[in-house]
């Protein structure tokens, strides 16, 4: 259901939108939308305390667009501003409720607070453009990664393995602290340090097409992951 608000630079659109948000997370729906996005933009600072809903709301879509941003279509909104005071728009005759309720019933706009030039139409477009490009900039997540390298044996060049893990460069990878480590027989182990822009870099298809194929397989035997973690 498309939904229109009012003058939200005046407190009169701020208390509607207040009382809107009363029993509602979002603008439209039940998940963070482009309707959320529209509103935001509109809204010419951040909401006083003194609406609780409209900060409540403006918060958590401050927060969404910094971290993950919002992917949602929403359901269609429009923001106006009144050219009428809100004070001079008369309740309709008691004669003309009943043909008005009806009318209400057949259109699915949900018309909360008047009228907009077209010069405030555009500016209100371009910030949520704005907005939301900025959404799409935001850094990807990180992982520190700890890897357990296993040589065939103990006639293995440990330096030389070292030197052929650290020789696979990819977008998003970078190498960290290694130290050798003792399993037994005379043969140690290489755990080695690395972080991954997640979006660019899988762990499992780098050692699955890197790190155990030609020619670094010449020195590893298997790679196995001892701790992941969200950075």
């Amino acid at each position: 259901m498309a939904v229109t608000l009012y003058n939200l630079k005046a407190e009169s659109g701020l208390k509607k939108l207040d009382e809107y948000l009363l029993t509602r997370s979002y603008i439209t729906g039940y998940q963070a939308s482009k309707d959320d996005i529209t509103v935001y933009s509109a809204l010419p600072s951040v909401p006083s305390y003194e609406y609780g809903n409209v900060a409540r709301w403006y918060k958590h879509i401050d927060a969404l667009l910094r971290i993950a941003g919002v992917s949602g279509e929403g359901s269609g909104v429009t923001v106006e501003s009144s050219l009428v005071a809100e004070e001079t728009v008369a309740t309709p005759p008691v004669s003309d409720t009943k043909a008005a309720e009806a009318e209400d019933e057949d259109d699915d706009d949900v018309d909360l607070f008047g009228e907009e030039t077209e010069e405030e139409k555009k500016a209100a477009e371009e910030r949520a453009a704005a907005v939301k490009a900025s959404g799409k900039k935001k850094e990807s997540g990180k992982s520190s990664v700890l890897l357990d390298v296993k040589p065939w044996d103990d006639e293995t060049d440990m330096k030389k393995l070292e030197e052929a893990v650290r020789s696979v460069q990819l977008e998003g990878l970078f190498w960290g602290a290694s130290k050798l480590v003792p399993v037994g027989y005379g043969i140690k182990k290489l755990q080695i340090m690395l972080t991954i822009v997640d979006d660019l870099v899988s762990v499992d298809n780098m050692v699955e097409d890197y790190l155990t194929v030609e020619p670094i397989n010449e020195y590893v035997q298997s790679c196995d992951i001892v701790a992941f973690n969200k950075i």
